[in-house]
């Protein structure tokens, strides 16, 4: 089978996964605008964590460093600062679309860290992602908020570094690792709301339905209903098949901001998110003709 010729359902789920991935961005802005960050991951743990607790079990003997590490550069590390963005950004399309350079990063720091080798095409499609950014750079919007923008590219470089150190995690399931994921960070990010932010009681009491409804869309949708999905189709098809249907994520996250969030995009912001997509779709193609062509190989 094609990779390209999944079921009409796994292409329904697909979408599925685009839309709540996207509607996470809205949703966390909206918390961000009552909760400090930290809070907000604590909440967004702690209810995740009361749901999974039946599912959390004990990693594989071997698997505890990388299962830790991860869970703290992608739980801790990557969702808190994407969200700390998100509480300092103006609108909602620069995040959404500079958080997909995790992808290119991560070709980059598989070259450095793991010696992979990379084809010419495979990194020409990076410095074009690359090149978006600087494009988005010099957005007028961007240029007001450049904290925004570099908080969002350590959020993408903490989702990269995750995303290559996760590919060696075996015999751990989504649902304990998302557990797991919960257990791990929440220590970090009670000390740091400690630390670093006040009037946590008061923020908790005086929050709106449509505060709470920010935290329980996060973690229902975005980590169980989103994560579970692409766990489901990963199980089911390669992962660089699947990939390429996901970059549908930031476009509907910039539809989404200016539909829901009154985002109003400029032109250099456009283009520059369109050649961040353009590189990342090339990058997962690429990979994809590999698999195949792997695969063809071993028959």
């Amino acid at each position: 089978m094609s990779s390209f010729s999944m079921p009409l359902r796994d292409l329904v789920f697909v979408l599925v996964i685009c839309i709540v991935w996207a509607g996470n961005f809205i949703a966390g802005a909206s918390g961000m605008q009552h909760f400090s960050p930290f809070l907000f991951m604590i909440l967004r743990f702690t209810l995740l964590l009361i749901i999974l607790l039946p599912f959390i079990r004990r990693p594989p003997p071997g698997q505890w460093l990388r299962l830790i590490s991860v869970c703290l550069l992608i739980g801790a590390l990557h969702f808190t600062f994407m969200f700390w963005a998100l509480s300092r950004s103006e609108d909602v399309s620069t995040v959404a679309i500079v958080q997909q350079t995790y992808i290119p990063i991560a070709v980059v720091l598989a070259m450095i860290l793991m010696k992979e080798a990379v084809g010419w095409k495979t990194l020409a499609a990076t410095l074009l992602a690359f090149l978006g950014v600087l494009v988005i750079g010099f957005d007028p919007l961007v240029l007001r908020q450049t904290d925004v923008l570099a908080i969002t590219l350590a959020s993408a470089l903490f989702q990269a570094l995750g995303s290559i150190y996760q590919r060696g995690i075996k015999g751990v399931g989504v649902l304990s690792f998302q557990a797991w994921t919960a257990v791990i960070a929440l220590p970090l990010l009670l000390a740091a709301t400690l630390l670093a932010e006040q009037g946590q009681l008061e923020t908790i009491r005086s929050a709106q339905w449509q505060h709470w409804a920010s935290v329980a869309y996060s973690t229902v949708m975005a980590s169980l209903v989103g994560h579970g999905l692409f766990f489901f189709l990963v199980q089911r098809h390669p992962v660089s098949s699947v990939m390429p249907y996901l970059q549908l994520t930031p476009v509907l996250a910039v539809i989404f901001g200016i539909i829901f969030w009154g985002d109003k995009p400029g032109a250099r912001l456009l283009l520059g998110g369109a050649l961040v997509i353009t590189g990342i779709l090339v990058i997962t193609l690429r990979a994809r003709q590999k698999a195949v062509l792997g695969s063809a190989g071993q028959d």
